[in-house]
Order: C-alpha cells, then sequence, then structure tokens
C-alpha cells in the first residue's frame, strides 16, 4: 500500500523520479477530491437559490444544504476561534506525534470542547449557546410536563403523533424517551435551563474527539489514532451543531465503541474483570444510544467492524448483555423500541418529512455531510478508496485496514440513514455521530500535508458560521 499510507517509505525498487510523480499525483487527487466535494455544496445551494427546482418552504431550508439563514456577522467568538485554531494548527500535529497518550488524549479533549463553544459564541453566547435548547421545538420545552418518569416512559407513545392534544413537541416525540430523560436528570439535580443543557452536549459530546483515537489505538494503530486527533479537534461538525442534543449523542455512542475495543482486545489475550467490565459497559452505553436516536440502530455497524477488526469473539456475551439490560428496563417501565419507531415513522411524514422532495435530499444531505466533515474527509476519503483497491490487489492487510473498515463501516451508516428517507435536511447535526468516524479517514493524509488541511477545516467552518445563523 506503498502509495497511501500516511508517509510512503522509500521503495528502493521505485525511480525517485517515478515516486515523486506518484506523490504529486496522489495530493493532486486529493485536491480534487476535496474540490468536487465542495462542488456538491455548491450544487445543493444553488440549484435552490438559483435554479428554483423547488422553493425553500418546499424544502423547509433557506440556506441549503443547511438548516440555517443567511445572515452575514461576526461575534465574540470569531477571535477566539481564529486564536484557537492557530495553536491547534500550528503545534497541534507535532504534539499529537511525540506526547504521552496520557498527556494528549485529556489535551485533545480540552481543545475539542473549547473549539465547539468557541465557533458558537461568533453568535453571542446566548444566542449561540444557551437559546439554542431553548426554542419551542426542543427538549427543553416539554420538560414541566414530565413530573412522574415512570409514567412519562409508560405513557410516551400515546404523545408521539402530532396533531392531538397532548402531543410532545418536535425533538421529544422524534426521539426516543432516553434523549429527554437525560434533560429531566439534569433538571432533577438542579441543573436545569438552556445553559447546562448546551454545556452537558457540549462536554459529552467531546468524549468523541477522543474515544476515536482511543479505538484506533486499541486496534493497534497508534500512528493513525496520533494522526487524526488534530482534525477531530477541530472537526467543522461540532463547530457548526456542537450546541445540540445530537452532539451528546455521538459522544455516547463514540465511548461505547471506544470502551468496546479496548475490552475486546483485552479478552482476545486473556480473561480479566477489568476488560469485562469495559465490554460491559460499552453494552450499556451502546444500549442507552438506542434509546437517544432511532438512527444509531444503523450505527451497530461500527462496533460489528471493531468486534471483527479485533477478532474479539469473548466481548459479544457481555456487550450483548449490556445492550439487553437496557432494552430489558426501558421495556419494563413501558416503552417498546420498535413501538415508538412505527410511530415515529408516521409523525415524521406528518410533518415537513412529507413536503421536503427526497429526490433533493437524498444527495443534498451528502453535501449537508461535506460540511460538517470538511474537505479533509473527501481527500481522506480518497486515499481510503485507493489503499482499499492496492490491499486487495497486494493482499497486504496492514495497519491501516483499521481506519479502512472503520470508515467503510461508518459510510454505510450513512448511505443507510440517507436511503431511508427519514434524514431530509438537518444532517448537519442528525449525522454528527458517524461524522466523528468518517473523519478518521483524514489518518491516511501524509503528514507533510496536513496543517494545509487542517487549515480548510477551519475555513469552512469560520465561513458557515460567519454567513449563516445556523439553528443548532
Amino acid at each position: 500500500m506503498a502509495s497511501t499510507t500516511l508517509d510512503p517509505p522509500l521503495d528502493p525498487g521505485i525511480e525517485p523520479e517515478t515516486l515523486l510523480r506518484q506523490r504529486v499525483w496522489g495530493v493532486r487527487f486529493d485536491v480534487l477530491a476535496a474540490f468536487l466535494s465542495l462542488c456538491l455544496v455548491a450544487a445543493a445551494n444553488l440549484v435552490i437559490t438559483w435554479g428554483h427546482w423547488y422553493s425553500f418552504y418546499k424544502i423547509f431550508a433557506w440556506a441549503p444544504p443547511l438548516f440555517a439563514y443567511w445572515h452575514p456577522h461576526v461575534g465574540p467568538g470569531t477571535p477566539l476561534a481564529v486564536v484557537l485554531a492557530a495553536v491547534v494548527i500550528l503545534r497541534g500535529p507535532d504534539l499529537a506525534a511525540r506526547l504521552r497518550w496520557r498527556a494528549l488524549a485529556p489535551l485533545g479533549y480540552l481543545f475539542g470542547v473549547a473549539w465547539t463553544l468557541a465557533v458558537p459564541l461568533v453568535d453571542g453566547w446566548n444566542r449561540g449557546v444557551p437559546q439554542r435548547l431553548e426554542s419551542g421545538d426542543e427538549y427543553l420545552a416539554d420538560l414541566h410536563r414530565i413530573t412522574d418518569i415512570p409514567q412519562f416512559l409508560r405513557t410516551f407513545t400515546e404523545h408521539i403523533i402530532s396533531g392531538q392534544p397532548g402531543s410532545w413537541v418536535v425533538h421529544v416525540s422524534g426521539h426516543p424517551p432516553g434523549a429527554t430523560l437525560v434533560f429531566v436528570w439534569l433538571q432533577r439535580i438542579g441543573l436545569a435551563g438552556g445553559n447546562f443543557a448546551a454545556l452537558a452536549c457540549v462536554l459529552v459530546g467531546g468524549l468523541a474527539v477522543i474515544a476515536v483515537p482511543v479505538t484506533l489505538r486499541a486496534l493497534d494503530n497508534d500512528r493513525a489514532a496520533r494522526a487524526v486527533l488534530p482534525f477531530l479537534v477541530l472537526l467543522p461538525g461540532p463547530a457548526i451543531a456542537g450546541v445540540s442534543a445530537d452532539w451528546l449523542f455521538a459522544g455516547v455512542a463514540s465511548t461505547g465503541v471506544a470502551l468496546l475495543a479496548t475490552g475486546a482486545v483485552g479478552l482476545r489475550a486473556a480473561w480479566s474483570v477489568r476488560y469485562l467490565a469495559c465490554c460491559l459497559a460499552a453494552g450499556l452505553l451502546l444500549g442507552f444510544g438506542l434509546f437517544l436516536s432511532y438512527g444509531l440502530a444503523l450505527f451497530a455497524l461500527v462496533p460489528l467492524a471493531v468486534l471483527v477488526l479485533a477478532r474479539g469473539w469473548r466481548a459479544i456475551g457481555p456487550a450483548v448483555a449490556g445492550v439487553a439490560a437496557v432494552v430489558a428496563v426501558f421495556a419494563a417501565a413501558g416503552f417498546w423500541w420498535l413501538d415508538g419507531y412505527h410511530l415515529v415513522v408516521h409523525r415524521y411524514y406528518q410533518d415537513v418529512g412529507f413536503t421536503r422532495p427526497y429526490n433533493y435530499w437524498v444527495w443534498a444531505n451528502l453535501a449537508a455531510l461535506v460540511l460538517i466533515t470538511g474537505p479533509a474527509f473527501a481527500a481522506g476519503l480518497r486515499r481510503a478508496a485507493a489503499g482499499a483497491v492496492e490491499m486487495v490487489r497486494t493482499r497486504v492487510f496492514g495497519s491501516d485496514r483499521v481506519v479502512l473498515a472503520l470508515t467503510l463501516a461508518a459510510a454505510l451508516v450513512v448511505a443507510g440513514a440517507d436511503e431511508s428517507g427519514l434524514s431530509k435536511a438537518e444532517t448537519e447535526r442528525i449525522w454528527l455521530p458517524f461524522a466523528v468516524w468518517l473523519i478518521a479517514a483524514a489518518g491516511l493524509l501524509p503528514a507533510r500535508h496536513r496543517r494545509w488541511w487542517l487549515i480548510a477545516q477551519v475555513v469552512v467552518a469560520l465561513v458557515v458560521k460567519t454567513l449563516l445563523w445556523t439553528q443548532w
């Protein structure tokens, strides 16, 4: 896989001019992939803004492919985000390559949280942070109705369908009850209101920044884990939609995968209470993820890929037990996941899901995905595809197989979600749990080019937040 690893070693059998040409053309194809991905974004906007294929009211998005409004502006977060990004770009790749992991992981988490808060501050604190979760469609709007949690779970499905007395607001009805319970629990411990809700989303979601590298490292690819960390810290998605419950979902699901990878690799060597506990905890988190978002059922492909890569068959038992325990608790409390899912599909087509055209959003969703993963993802995906072909051709499967497998699993998850038609628009937040695994492909980019790709990531995030009023 000489042409697709991070820094291809010199091959004495290849003429220097040939090797240089391969590297140059590799960079050119990376740039071409990134350019084409941005062309997709432009097309998604232009066919609506200028092409008039559909009215803005029919697609229900005023700055397609994002659920946002055009409003050029700057704010206190603008210089803060620029300074923070400059520090990560200038020092991040070097620190990621040489720091001990015990120091690197918390540092990456802190910078990831800082980035997720800094960019929304372009809109100011109130507009950019607490008000995101205080609108009439968000979870907090219905918390005053939930005084008895057992009754809430028993009767939850009775209020999913729209147009009847007592219907839940959009976000409560559109998710399993676990999502709302998170904010109920915060309220019960005295952390009520938009400020605490937003900070909870940012702080829990930030765990995804280190969960992905931890997974790669557990699966014996420390090089890729270190390479991808700065890209996760400066990922555009959390900057654009990190003050949303979906970023919290990403943190929960990704942490579950990281625990599963750690436990599965450990149990492969020997039985251990520590690693059994990791697998059980992974199952509990992934099981709870099912009750945060119906879309996380598709996410099962990522932990499945981890089990295959780790050859961690011993981990299946405790992990499945953890998932089953969560499902059993919710079922005993009166909520059956499949009943909720079928009612949500019905509710979806009562609302904008009916008016939004599938034949536009089936590809415009991918344009939104480009904006939350950034151009580095397109370049990394190009290298992942080339690497997969090379591995099949040579039958030499190196450590980069981990990145390829996880990227492919996340891509299949996105494809399934897109094809379902249940994610027409708003995917800049809905697909955040998947985006953090897709950006793992950026770990395949050559070290000498990473700073330029990080600059591109930052530019995308800041341009979006400067030109638009985003809703998340």
